[in-house]
């Protein structure tokens, strides 16, 4: 029996690192994988002693929020570089966010023009949810919806309010979609901020300060008791503070489906040194807080967090260059270096192999369950043949050689030890170590399954 490609290394598997290990593709699915002699193939990709992972799936970017749908041709290009085989994206788009099958319908169809990757998506509700919309949404395949607690943007991302939360969890308890959450109160945040603006404290270091972790957490805990009322799955899409998953778990305790997500960036950065040399290129919101990050590598040591995400957005650098830091645009790039800074900080921490395997459990596994894509997050006879292969070696990283990227990163100058070397969507090589090879609308849409 010939296969159309066997890729060859050291496999991350649940079980283990799987030395001499190969991966059978026929028809873009894994059709076997084993080690020792391989069998014979159309092509057969040697990678040594890189590790061969599933694809990385991304569970939280924004493409298409400042030029809409077309954001996905650099959104997904972006990702392969960095081995992310499918993401999973925001519906906060430009001009019109998500609320609607009409407008899912024409997502979809962007994804099929314009992605290289495969792409799951996200859905939401306007500040009245409408039973119908959210009926199609959920027929047309989202894999969860979100809100936000804080109005970013009157119509493209409002806050919805209590009541109209309720319902739409109410709605959804029958099914089995998540509700995700940006977890910030509003209130809160907006007499803060007025109050540093006015009192002159508007420089980087004054961000986080501007929204605090009380602020945080009440959005969190009113969520999770809207939750608990109504039986449904709830989710927090970023949490920034130890104590947000400390208050996920206690409602976990009490039976509540919920769970919390983390960006890398808070494993990695530190308010109090980083943002005064980074300034508005480290303005995320929820913010980068100061002395939380060994704490918050505790939760990932405890599997207290749900999965690992980038929360990528790519703005223009002169978004980042406002009169004061409350004048900034709040997100940043991170697609592309989304595994090779988990891999980084985690092998320092824990050693090599035992990175690759964290990464491929809350990068990969956890995501694709969490979504419920069946046929994504794991080496298998029968999965999609997304695959990712990370080479060990110091790298040194510099965005301006990212041909679809916005040509600045939080990153820029860090030395990571390991970089993605090669991404193969459902068995088709995208990304070679050099050049993104995939033509666009290789990617699909993936609706959720179970």
């Amino acid at each position: 029996m010939t296969y159309d490609s066997v890729i060859a290394g050291r496999l991350v598997t649940p079980r283990g690192i799987v030395e001499d290990g190969w991966i059978a593709v026929r028809d873009g699915t894994i059709a076997a994988i084993g080690s020792g002699p391989r069998p014979e193939a159309a092509s057969v990709s040697d990678y040594g002693r890189s590790y061969v992972l599933p694809g990385i799936i991304d569970g939280q970017t924004h493409a298409g929020s400042q030029i809409g749908f077309p954001g996905l041709r650099a959104t997904t290009r972006m990702a392969v570089r960095g081995g992310v085989t499918t993401i999973v994206d925001m519906p906060y788009d430009e001009p019109l966010p998500i609320t609607t099958s009409a407008l899912l319908e024409e997502k979809i169809a962007a994804v099929s023009r314009y992605a290289v990757c495969d792409v799951a998506l996200y859905g939401t509700v306007p500040t009245q949810p409408d039973r119908e919309d959210i009926d199609g949404l959920i027929a047309g395949g989202v894999c969860a919806f979100k809100i936000s607690s804080f109005e970013a943007h009157p119509s493209r991302f409002p806050r919805i309010s209590n009541d109209a939360t309720l319902t739409l969890l109410e709605i959804l308890s029958s099914q089995n979609l998540p509700l995700g959450l940006h977890n910030e109160d509003q209130e809160i945040v907006r007499s803060t901020t007025a109050r540093l603006r006015a009192e002159g404290k508007h420089s980087p270091e004054f961000h986080s300060p501007s929204r605090p972790e009380v602020a945080e957490l009440t959005a969190t805990a009113n969520f999770l008791e809207l939750g608990a009322a109504a039986g449904s799955r709830v989710h927090i899409v970023h949490i920034s503070t130890p104590t947000g998953f400390d208050l996920v778990e206690d409602y976990r305790a009490r039976g509540v489906a919920a769970t919390g997500e983390m960006c890398v960036h808070y494993l990695h950065f530190d308010a109090s040194t980083d943002m005064p040399r980074l300034g508005g290129k480290l303005k995320v919101n929820p913010p980068i807080r100061a002395g939380r990050r060994e704490e918050l590598w505790k939760v990932i040591e405890e599997d207290r967090c749900a999965f690992i995400s980038s929360d990528h957005s790519a703005w223009p650098l002169d978004r980042k260059k406002g009169p004061t830091i409350f004048d900034d645009a709040a997100g940043m790039p991170g697609l592309d270096t989304l595994l090779p800074v988990f891999f980084t900080d985690a092998a320092t921490r824990y050693g090599a192999d035992e990175a690759a395997l964290m990464a491929a459990d809350l990068m990969s596994n956890k995501v694709a369950q969490f979504f419920g894509l069946d046929r994504k997050g794991a080496l298998a006879p029968g999965m999609d043949g997304d695959i990712t292969v990370l080479a060990p070696g110091d790298f040194n990283y510099d965005s301006r050689i990212v041909d679809d990227g916005p040509g600045w990163s939080a990153y820029d100058g860090e030395t990571f030890a390991a970089r993605p070397v090669a991404t193969y969507v459902r068995g088709r090589l995208t990304w070679d170590g050099d050049s993104v090879i995939a033509p666009d609308g290789h990617g699909r849409f993936v609706a959720r399954t179970s």
